[in-house]
C-alpha cells in the first residue's frame, strides 16, 4: 500500500495561517491612518499651544538655576540650586505667601457664599430674572485692571470716593457737618482688595453653582416636599449634597486664579502695607531688583504649586463628567 501526502484544502487553519496575520496588520496600517487622519488636523494647534506655553517656561526653569543679575553683568554663570535656596529663605517671600493664602482663602470662601445665595435666589422663577442675571454677571466680565481702577478711585478714594459720600449725605440726614472721612486703601488696605476681588469673583461662584442647581433632579425635591420637608431641609438634606462637587469646583478654580491675581494689588495698593502677594513679588524682584534667575525660580514655584491645585481641579471636573454621562 502507497502512502499518499495530501495537501489540507484551502480554508483550513493551515491554509489560513499565513494570510491572516497580513490582514491584521493591513487592518491596523488602516485604523492607524484614519487616526492620524482626524488627528492631523489639529497639529498645528499643538505646535502653537507647545511653542507659546511650554517652551517660555523651560525657559524659565533654565534660568532659575543661573546667576543672572542685571545690576551686575559680569557676575553671570551657573547659579545651581542658590536661588531656589534663597527663595525658600526670604523673609520678604515668606511674607508674601501668607498674604497670598490670607487673600486667596477670603476672597474664595466670601464669593462662594454670596455665589451659593446668588444662585439660589436666581433658581427661582420671577419677572425679569434674565435681566437680572446678565447684570450680576457683569462684574466678571469687567476687565481686571479697569474693576480694581474703579474701586481704587470711584469708590476708595477719600477726597470723591462714593463710599465717603455716602457717609457724608447719611450724617447730612441726621443734622452732622463732621462725617467720618476713613481713607479706605491705607486704613484698611488688604480688606479693600479683598472687597475688590469679592466683588469681581462672586458671578463666576454664582454660575458654577448656578449650573448645579439646575442639574437637580426636580422628582426628588417634589417628592421631600409632599412628604412636609421645609425649604430648610431641602437645602440641607437634598441641594447642599447634590451641590458638593460643584462647590469644590468653584474653590478650585477661584484659588487658581486668585492666587495668580496681580492687577489688584498693583492698582489698588502697590503692594505696599502689607499686601505684597506672590505675584507682585516675582515683579518686585524682576522689574526692581531686575534679579532674573532669582525671579525664574520663585515664578517655577508658584506654578508648582499651581499645578497642584489645578490637578484636583481637573479632577473634580472629571468626576463631574462621568456622573453626567452616567444619568
Amino acid at each position: 500500500m502507497s502512502t499518499q501526502t495530501t495537501e489540507p484544502p484551502r480554508g483550513t487553519a493551515a491554509g489560513t495561517a499565513g494570510p491572516a496575520p497580513a490582514a491584521r496588520a493591513r487592518t491596523r496600517r488602516a485604523e492607524r491612518a484614519k487616526d492620524w487622519a482626524r488627528r492631523a488636523p489639529l497639529l498645528p494647534a499643538l505646535v502653537f499651544l507647545v511653542i507659546v506655553t511650554q517652551l517660555p517656561f523651560v525657559a524659565t526653569v533654565v534660568i532659575s538655576f543661573t546667576r543672572w543679575n542685571a545690576l551686575a553683568p559680569d557676575n553671570r554663570g551657573f547659579a545651581a540650586f542658590d536661588n531656589y535656596r534663597a527663595v525658600f529663605t526670604d523673609p520678604a517671600m515668606r511674607s508674601s505667601v501668607g498674604t497670598t493664602v490670607l487673600l486667596t482663602v477670603t476672597v474664595v470662601l466670601v464669593s462662594l457664599v454670596l455665589g451659593l445665595g446668588l444662585a439660589l435666589l436666581l433658581d427661582r422663577s420671577f419677572r425679569g430674572r434674565g435681566l437680572v442675571r446678565t447684570l450680576l454677571i457683569t462684574p466678571f466680565l469687567v476687565v481686571p485692571v479697569a474693576s480694581a481702577l474703579l474701586w481704587k478711585h470711584a469708590l476708595y478714594n477719600a477726597s470723591y470716593g462714593l463710599l465717603n459720600g455716602l457717609l457724608t449725605w447719611i450724617w447730612r440726614l441726621f443734622g452732622s457737618d463732621s462725617p467720618p472721612q476713613p481713607d479706605w486703601m491705607t486704613d484698611s488696605p488688604l480688606a479693600a482688595v479683598e472687597v475688590s476681588l469679592i466683588w469681581q469673583w462672586t458671578p463666576f461662584m454664582m454660575l458654577i453653582l448656578l449650573a448645579g442647581l439646575q442639574s437637580r433632579a426636580g422628582d426628588a425635591i417634589e417628592a421631600a416636599r409632599m412628604d412636609g420637608a421645609s425649604a430648610f431641609d431641602v437645602f440641607r438634606y437634598l441641594t447642599l449634597p447634590h451641590l458638593r462637587r460643584y462647590l469644590e469646583l468653584a474653590a478650585l478654580l477661584g484659588t487658581v486664579y486668585v492666587v495668580q491675581n496681580f492687577d489688584a494689588v498693583f492698582t489698588i495698593t502697590s503692594g505696599g502695607l502689607g499686601t505684597a502677594n506672590l505675584p507682585y513679588t516675582i515683579y518686585q524682584t524682576f522689574y526692581q531688583a531686575h534679579d532674573y534667575g532669582r525671579a525664574s525660580a520663585q515664578g517655577v514655584v508658584v506654578v508648582l504649586c499651581s499645578l497642584v491645585v489645578a490637578t484636583f481641579a481637573l479632577r473634580t471636573v472629571s468626576s463631574l463628567l462621568r456622573e453626567e454621562v452616567t444619568r
